[in-house]
């Protein structure tokens, strides 16, 4: 059976969808099957992912009818994809007229899927919502990227007080890491973030960095993870580390 995780940070602009669709490639180029699911109404991960289909299911479409079919494969052989579209804010709002298990919705939906990969892995939208609770409940375990600035502790805190209550529901979600992004060794303000979250998480935090890299911030424009637009770039060799080190820690 597989493992479900979500990417989560109720913050935009942390490298979420950057980390779900690079550590999802590396994890594939490590010879594992994976599954990457966008949960993020703005696609962006759909848009990473170079969808060949024009009319494509989404994961909007499968949790309202989980026989539809709605993986489709990448340029990654042992990576498949499952879009969205805008469609699926509308997915928010009849979630939350759901009078029962509507946090739940998406665990039922992924429950034939996970014997079929090793790895799925959920981008989350920017927000704590119903989507962000459905992804939570269904995941084995969370990352939490956040960007190395003020505040990055503040909002840290507000996805561990979530946790406490989704532990409620999923006793056996855990956190995996937190993952320092957008590292840029030559501001000072890096190194105080760094020492104040790893003083304050210890081993919870990710030993692999993710600097600020040119070859990174592009690769999203040409719809593609970085492995596949410059493999001999450091923001690809920094993730296929994270992918390294995140298999050796949910040993």
């Amino acid at each position: 059976m597989g493992k479900t995780i979500s990417v989560i940070n109720q913050k935009g602009g942390v490298g979420k969808t950057t980390t779900a669709v690079n550590l999802a490639a590396s994890l594939s180029a490590l010879e594992k099957k994976v599954l990457l699911i966008d949960m993020d109404p703005q696609g962006n991960a759909t848009s990473m992912s170079s969808i060949q289909e024009e009319n494509f299911n989404t994961i909007y479409d499968m949790m309202a009818n989980p026989d539809i079919k709605a993986v489709y494969p990448t340029k990654l052989p042992s990576l498949k994809v499952i879009p969205c579209n805008s469609d699926l804010t509308g997915a928010e709002v009849e979630l939350l007229e759901v009078e029962e298990n509507r946090e739940f919705v998406l665990k039922e939906t992924l429950k034939k899927l996970k014997s079929k990969f090793d790895f799925i892995i959920i981008d989350s939208p920017p927000t704590l919502n119903i989507l962000t609770v459905n992804n939570m409940i269904a995941s084995d375990g969370i990352i939490i990227p956040i960007q190395c600035e003020y505040f990055a502790l503040e909002g840290l805190s507000r996805i561990m007080e979530t946790m406490k209550s989704i532990k409620k529901l999923n006793p056996s979600v855990e956190i995996y890491g937190i993952l320092l992004t957008m590292y840029d060794k030559r501001v000072k303000l890096t190194y105080e973030v760094e020492n104040d979250v790893r003083e304050h998480f210890g081993d919870l935090v990710f030993q692999t960095v993710i600097p600020r890299n040119v070859k990174l911030s592009e690769s999203p424009s040409f719809g593609m993870p970085i492995l596949l637009y410059d493999v001999a770039s450091i923001g690809a060799k920094k993730y296929l580390e994270l992918a390294e080190e995140f298999l050796e820690r949910i040993k």
